[in-house]
């Protein structure tokens, strides 16, 4: 298990102004060897799964994972290889994309209000409401253009990002007022490091289908983003809803830190197996009787 001296400096609760530029892209490994990150992610995602299966059958809490970055930071795989190890049955992923039409037609929560984590359960969201504070920004025209948002209420973009800042800062401590602890990662890659991983997507024939022209030419706003992504953590770090900013140079010490924090978070929740009164036991003891006797 990972020590919290290590990922505690990664943490942001508001308490402090965020200055991302202050926040490393990449630190020394965490671990020896591959085969010494397998195993260090095996055993922290093995107690994952059993405080997942006591938070569904106390089925008071759930949880709900966060991740935001920039193109080829490693949200798939980090999902992938943090949540693989817990029983399906109590966690799902939703990955947010280009919006429909029917989404487009309502308030910009309610594409995600509607995949939000049963008691019980834990949700990541893949990409989130977050994107309408980060992309959107970058390119307002999303919000003037496509969103249909009045006229009068796009006139001062910058009163919109602090109504829309607040609305989510309203939104997560209801969830959190309901049982539900939300965990947000920014996966924080560097540009250079971005570059080196789209090449890759260019000269491994495997990896083709992940190029997407598109995020290349996203790279001209990288500076935009990086403002977008300072406002928008400054605005919604809370003590009840943390921003954790991950170094993601380095895919196998980002999965792990990701995954000592989900870890760490839901040790914070008040878990236990569903008590069982005496008469309970008097039956069970019958019925195992029963059992052993046909």
């Amino acid at each position: 298990m990972l020590k919290k001296e290590v990922y505690r400096k990664f943490r942001v609760d508001g308490s402090e102004n965020f200055v991302l530029k202050e926040f490393a892209t990449n630190i020394d490994p965490l671990y020896e060897d591959k085969l010494d990150y397998k195993e260090q992610l095996r055993a922290i995602t093995k107690q994952i799964d059993i405080r997942q299966q006591m938070m569904y059958a106390h089925d008071r809490y759930s949880t709900l994972l966060l991740f935001q970055a920039m193109d080829a930071a490693g949200k798939d795989g980090t999902i992938r290889r943090v949540v693989s190890g817990v029983d399906p049955h109590g966690v799902s992923v939703h990955s947010y994309k280009k919006p429909s039409d029917e989404e487009l037609d309502h308030d910009f929560l309610w594409r995600t209000c509607k995949d939000l984590p049963r008691r019980g359960h834990m949700t990541v969201f893949n990409r989130s409401y977050y994107e309408e504070v980060l992309i959107c920004r970058v390119h307002p025209e999303i919000v003037t253009k496509y969103q249909r948002v009045p006229e009068e209420l796009t006139d001062d973009l910058g009163e919109l990002w602090k109504g829309r800042f607040k609305s989510i800062r309203d939104h997560e401590k209801h969830l959190a007022r309901n049982g539900t602890r939300v965990i947000k990662f920014f996966l924080n890659v560097s540009k250079e490091e971005q570059r080196r991983r789209f090449i890759d997507r260019i000269d491994r024939e495997d990896k083709n289908w992940k190029f997407n022209e598109g995020d290349v030419a996203e790279r001209a706003y990288w500076d935009d983003y990086m403002e977008a992504y300072e406002d928008t953590i400054n605005a919604t770090a809370k003590k009840s809803a943390r921003w954790h900013v991950i170094p993601a140079d380095d895919k196998m010490n980002m999965r792990l830190i990701v995954a000592q924090i989900v870890l760490d978070e839901m040790k914070k929740l008040d878990l236990e197996y569903p008590q069982v009164s005496d008469e309970r036991r008097v039956e069970l003891a019958g019925y195992r009787k029963d059992l052993l006797a046909e």
